[in-house]
């Protein structure tokens, strides 16, 4: 094959920040041009964001307007936009599964969708557990169906597709693992650019012995209360000890414990970051901190091993499929152990410098393993085979 294959990379609305899923985007729009045969020629597609019900001051309150916004682009305006592009594209990859209400307006065949987990599905997969409005199940549904007619699916971990087959939600012959990668941002080398953006966002803290680190969203299954209990008991016991928090603000239950723990003062929110500050972040911080209980992948994991920051992550397979031998673990809740793990590798910091050393480079060369220019690759192959 002599021609290139023309991809349309559905990206997410910006407006919605999901950091994560526009990285994957950007990633993967970088890198499939670089290899080859055959040659691709991919384009990012995204239609503008319209604002609508938050333009109308009496809507039903902020949040409500937000969100009925957040609908209407999805439901209304990205399909329609998408559905006129048929004829201009080979294959549409759509980078964030829960967009896959977009395939029932796209030629199936010629579709693929990264999967991320199964959160948006939870509703209609564990009712029981995952209680939500009709208006959110039937738009869940949509969203599902669309999922499951997709030519292949991609899946960013053995454990998203375990669960995907658990679920019998799309046969294993559409299925592939393709895992993320790591940005070129994230190293272990100094950037004097990404200290000097960084300052300002620190200056308000002051200077901290160890920074304790947590990257990711306040949704419950990232199990902040955990964090913040870890932290409140660490913090007692280490009082140079800071916690940075990279993701969004607190939510009213997070900000009630924050408080109760009486933290509040040692604990700081910084906003959504380039790659570059995130990068400086971590090299800044002694240890990343991820007590999740579910998780699709855990980026933060490799993004922090990558820049030579030690890794405590829950006990749970998608961790310990990303982070193996490299990370340490700890069960999910169990406040004694995770309080005991961090005070121990804090002391291991401070005492052991070899060990600590040996840490830091064991994670180095274990997130090298996971590169996007191997992510694309793959996907190159995939939509190859799709092509023929």
């Amino acid at each position: 094959m002599t021609d290139a294959i023309r991809v349309a990379v559905a990206f997410d609305f910006a407006e919605e920040r999901w950091p994560s899923m526009d990285l994957v985007g950007a990633m993967l729009l970088e890198n499939l041009e670089r290899f080859g045969p055959p040659r691709v020629q991919a384009s990012q597609v995204c239609p503008p964001f319209r604002r609508r019900f938050t333009r109308i001051p009496a809507f039903g309150g902020r949040a409500t307007a937000v969100n009925a916004d957040r609908v209407l682009n999805r439901v209304w305006f990205y399909p329609r936009f998408i559905h006129r592009l048929h004829d201009k594209f080979d294959l549409f990859h759509i980078v964030d599964h829960s967009y896959s209400q977009l395939i029932h307006y796209l030629p199936a065949g010629r579709t693929v969708v990264t999967c991320h987990d199964l959160d948006t599905f939870q509703c209609l997969l564990s009712p029981n557990r995952e209680q939500r409005s009709m208006v959110f199940r039937a738009m869940a549904r949509q969203i599902l169906n669309g999922f499951r007619r997709a030519a292949r699916i991609i899946c960013v971990s053995g454990w998203t597709r375990d669960q995907i087959l658990r679920h019998k939600l799309v046969p294993a012959e559409r299925l592939e693992v393709v895992p993320n990668g790591v940005g070129p941002a994230f190293t272990a080398l100094h950037n004097p650019t990404a200290e000097t953006e960084l300052e300002p966002l620190l200056r308000s803290v002051g200077s901290a012995e160890i920074y304790l680190l947590h990257v990711g969203s306040t949704l419950s299954r990232k199990r902040v209360d955990v964090l913040l209990r870890t932290f409140a008991r660490v913090h007692r016991e280490l009082s140079a000890t800071r916690l940075l928090r990279v993701g969004g603000p607190f939510n009213d239950e997070q900000l009630e414990l924050l408080s109760s723990l009486g933290i509040q003062d040692s604990v700081t929110v910084l906003p959504f970051l380039t790659p570059e500050a995130l990068a400086a972040v971590y090299r800044r911080s002694t240890l990343l901190l991820l007590p999740s209980e579910a998780e699709g992948f855990g980026l933060p994991v490799i993004e922090a091993m990558a820049c030579g920051t030690p890794v405590l992550a829950s006990d749970i397979p998608v961790l310990r499929e990303v982070g193996g031998s490299a990370a340490e673990y700890c069960p999910v809740a169990d406040i004694d152990a995770w309080t005991g793990a961090v005070v121990s590798l804090l002391h291991e910091r401070f005492s052991c410098h070899d060990k600590w050393n040996s840490r830091r480079q064991l994670g180095i060369e274990h997130a090298s393993q996971f590169t996007w220019a191997a992510n694309a690759k793959r996907m190159i192959a995939i939509y190859a085979a799709l092509r023929s």
